[in-house]
């Protein structure tokens, strides 16, 4: 149905000649492991069925033409391949065009321009991570259509994350490329992020659903303190690094971390760095819980990831607070905390199905009530990785 609609918007838009191809590529959520991935720890994100569309057709001259079914008030928007213009773009095809830029820089030329057609059904500013959704959804069309089919999924993913960083100014970590590129049908993914080894994890809920909640807080990663964030995660590894040999926060546990924290100088820095360190802990300890098939006690784990993202690393906020704070009231919740970077964006709820529903109405009223408007609710499956339709 939208891949029709899609097609029929796209031919009224652009005509229907030539060879038209259509590409999808996963939203993610991470079950656990927040704000690790920047800090050489683990992380514990799965794909989503909801993600990214895009519908492209290679031109013959340089231009680049974009059209979004979500920003249809913007229009058709004109660019071409030779106006890259990084950390300068602000609208959505700085997205796209920020992978194109980065093909070309690691070597694999972008000589023809597209035309593209874009339609997401991942709420925007969710924290589901859209951009890493059109980043990679972009990859996977040029290797198609230009025929490079050495690069891999993880290439894909790497390249998203250097386009992000280096094109779009957003300091971001590799789990989100990584998590959408690698995604397996009914698997989280368990990454090391300071070595990219990683293995999946059969994600079996048993009689539970993953349910999640948007806040509908508008934010943007790039204006946010998400990059604030990172320099203080940096600056405590570097007092640390001051009194012992050690590469990441990550590959601290917690009691080596009890030991030197003193070392951290600032005290915001340390609660920083404290999160990192115990975060991963919960991380490793939750895909133990969830292989056991031990849900409550993975569920709690949910739970203390929330307090410490509150709490340490301050990056919740009245919304997301309120959203897991009615959760844990709720009958049949395993679990409920924030997911992404923070700062509005979404939570994720392990609910059991016969409760959903009724947790929908209680959050939702709770919230609205609480915030004065309403929160979106998202009841997803485990999904598969990027491809071409």
């Amino acid at each position: 149905m939208i891949q029709t609609e899609m097609k029929k918007c796209f031919e009224e838009k652009f005509g229907a000649e030539g060879d038209i191809r259509t590409y999808f590529a996963p939203g993610r959520v991470n079950l656990i492991g927040e704000h690790t991935d920047y800090n050489g720890g683990h992380v514990f994100p799965c794909a989503l069925t909801i993600g990214t569309y895009m519908i492209a057709r290679k031109r013959d001259d340089r231009k680049l033409r974009f059209y979004s079914m979500n920003f249809e008030n913007l229009g058709v928007i004109e660019s071409s391949l030779d106006d890259f213009r990084p950390a300068e773009e602000k609208i959505w095809p700085a997205y796209p065009k920020g992978m194109m830029w980065t093909f070309e820089k690691k070597g694999y030329a972008v000589p023809f321009g597209f035309d593209i057609l874009l339609y997401g059904n991942i709420p925007n500013g969710s924290g589901l991570s859209s951009s890493a959704s059109v980043e990679t959804v972009t990859g996977v069309m040029l290797r198609d259509m230009y025929g490079y089919n050495e690069l891999t999924n993880i290439d894909i993913a790497l390249y998203g994350q250097y386009s992000e960083n280096n094109y779009n100014g957003v300091n971001c970590g590799i789990m989100d490329q990584f998590a959408i590129s690698m995604g397996k049908k009914d698997n989280a993914i368990f990454l090391d992020t300071s070595n990219l080894e990683y293995v999946y994890v059969p994600c079996e809920l048993k009689d539970c659903k993953i349910v999640l909640s948007s806040s509908n807080k508008k934010r943007g990663l790039g204006d946010s303190k998400y990059n604030q964030r990172r320099a203080e995660c940096e600056q405590a590894l570097a007092d640390i690094q001051k009194v012992k040999d050690v590469k990441s926060l990550g590959a601290l546990t917690s009691a080596e971390f009890e030991d030197i924290k003193d070392a951290v100088t600032d005290d915001i820095c340390r609660k920083r760095a404290k999160h990192a360190v115990y975060e991963n802990e919960r991380t490793v300890l939750a895909v133990e819980l969830l292989k056991a098939g031990k849900l409550e006690e993975f569920g709690k784990l949910l739970n203390q990831s929330h307090v410490s993202l509150r709490d340490d690393y301050e990056v919740t906020g009245i919304e997301l607070d309120t959203l897991v704070e009615a959760a844990w009231e709720c009958e049949g919740v395993i679990g409920s905390r924030m997911t992404g970077a923070g700062f509005g964006g979404c939570t994720i709820s392990i609910v059991k199905e016969e409760n959903v529903q009724a947790f929908i109405e209680n959050v939702g009223k709770k919230y609205e009530d609480k915030i004065g408007y309403a929160a979106d609710f998202y009841v997803v499956d485990v999904g598969d990785g990027p491809a071409r339709l």
